[in-house]
């Protein structure tokens, strides 16, 4: 038995099993199959199958991920940003009024404040 580090080291199917005269029982997580002194039992725990499923489902759900993000990556074009091109300023909205940050200042900057907003 070598220890993979993967959730399953092998998957058998029902050709397998009658193959090798196997009989798995799924409720106790026993296989059972002719040896050559007597029954082989392969058995697990139920904390191990469970932590075996959950460590699948992260796997699926990474798995998953990655192609969306694949898929993602091909259908949305890249724009590389030209420094050339005219950026827009801010413009101010209807209901608004321009008030200095701070009168007594000589730097005039200035803060659009909306007049149309509630007391609250």
């Amino acid at each position: 038995m070598v220890g993979f580090p993967r959730t399953f080291h092998a998957i058998l199917g029902h050709p397998c099993y009658a193959k090798f005269i196997a009989v798995p029982n799924y409720t106790y997580l026993k296989l059972k199959m002719p040896g050559p002194h007597g029954v082989v039992t392969v058995s697990t725990s139920f904390c191990r199958a469970y932590e075996c499923e959950v460590k699948c489902c992260r796997h699926a759900i990474v798995v998953i991920a990655s192609k969306e993000l694949a898929t993602l990556r091909e259908e949305v074009i890249e724009e590389v940003p030209n420094a050339k091109r005219s950026s827009r300023s801010f413009e101010s909205m209807e209901g608004s009024k321009e008030v200095l940050m701070d009168p007594s200042s000589s730097e005039g900057k200035k803060v659009h404040i909306g007049t149309a907003l509630s007391s609250e």
